[in-house]
């Protein structure tokens, strides 16, 4: 039986700059990169990390007990749905300088994104100012893709495309940062189109991410697949990932 197949145009760069945020093929505005930080005008840090596809309640962090530097952190994405499966997600981050330690760190993760404000005293040196702080957001634009760094299993895309029975279809598509209420999905005979925009932007964000892409069907035989328009279009957008099933009238597109 013929299947239908993907056919995504949204990562193929068309200008000599290439794609805008190497992060991800999607994102067309905002800021770039896996992880931005920021000192804030208490001197207190903010750092944004990218963990799509962890719920809000499934991330852990602690700060190093030993050296007082770091804070680890790591996030797990829901078991159960086997056309994305698991993805794993560990790293670290901190200070970059000798004369500070970390005494707390306020975290909350939302929509695929870990925000943590982290709190830290001078310990040494007291009579200069800390300016040695951690790398700033490396985010670029580019011909090639990164993958996310912190992801140690799972898939490293920011789209996952599956088949499914009877000309049907099933893509995820990762967009951090971005809510349900935020999505618009609209669909022609044979191309689905998305478009989403963060649009509560957090107090310590420099703006909101922009992210836009279409796939384009096509069958594996030489016969045209039915149009999209004929079938059940189904969408919703959680932990920072949105999920589209095409399938048949019939078709349960609950998972």
């Amino acid at each position: 039986m013929a299947m239908r197949e993907f056919l995504n145009l949204s990562g193929i760069p068309f200008t000599k700059e290439g794609i805008y945020a190497t992060n991800n093929q999607f994102q067309k505005a905002g800021p770039k990169g896996f992880i931005h930080f920021k000192v804030l005008q208490n001197d207190k840090l903010y750092l944004h990390v990218d963990l799509p596809g962890v719920p809000d309640d499934r991330v852990r962090h602690r700060v190093d007990a030993v050296r007082k530097k770091l804070v680890l952190f790591s996030g797990k994405t829901p078991d159960g749905n086997q056309r994305e499966g698991v993805r794993e997600y560990s790293g670290s981050t901190g200070l970059g300088c000798d004369c500070c330690e970390i005494t707390g760190v306020d975290a909350k993760m939302k929509d695929g994104v870990l925000r943590m404000i982290v709190s830290r005293v001078k310990v040494k040196d007291h009579d200069k100012k800390c300016t040695n702080f951690v790398p700033l957001n490396a985010g670029k634009s580019g011909r090639h893709l990164e993958e996310n760094p912190f992801l140690v299993r799972g898939r490293k895309g920011a789209f996952v495309g599956v088949p499914l029975p009877d000309d049907g279809l099933y893509f995820a598509v990762d967009i951090p940062g971005v809510c349900c209420d935020d999505v618009e999905v609209l669909a022609n005979e044979h191309e689905v189109r998305f478009y989403a925009e963060v649009k509560n932007v957090h107090e310590h964000d420099e703006s909101g991410r922009v992210y836009l892409g279409c796939v384009n069907s096509r069958s594996s035989s030489s016969a045209p697949p039915p149009s999209i328009l004929t079938q059940n279009i189904a969408y919703d957008a959680e932990f920072g990932v949105l999920k589209i099933v095409i399938a048949p009238r019939n078709y349960k597109t609950s998972e």
